[in-house]
């Protein structure tokens, strides 16, 4: 997944057989429409480089979706006392 960018660079999260972590990239090694946050790939690395990125769009949008439900519901002021 594109976790968010560090200057103009993509800061990939990854998980793999090791676990999880990051990996920092060129713009021009992922595909054109999955160079936003939060888009989901299906990545193949040899020795930390691309060889082959396959974007999920569907897994995107579900995801950016996901993620604003979760903020909306987080950004809703409880009740007061006086509004119960």
């Amino acid at each position: 997944m594109l976790d968010r960018f560090e200057d103009s660079d993509p800061v990939l999260e990854l998980t793999g057989e090791s676990g999880r972590y990051e990996l920092v990239v060129e713009q021009q090694a992922l595909p054109q429409p999955a160079r936003h946050t939060d888009a989901v790939l299906e990545i193949e690395l040899v020795d930390e480089a691309i060889v082959a990125a396959d974007y999920k769009p569907a897994e995107s949008k579900q995801r950016i979706s996901d993620a604003q439900n979760r903020f909306d519901r987080l950004s809703k002021r409880p009740p007061s006392d006086d509004e119960s």
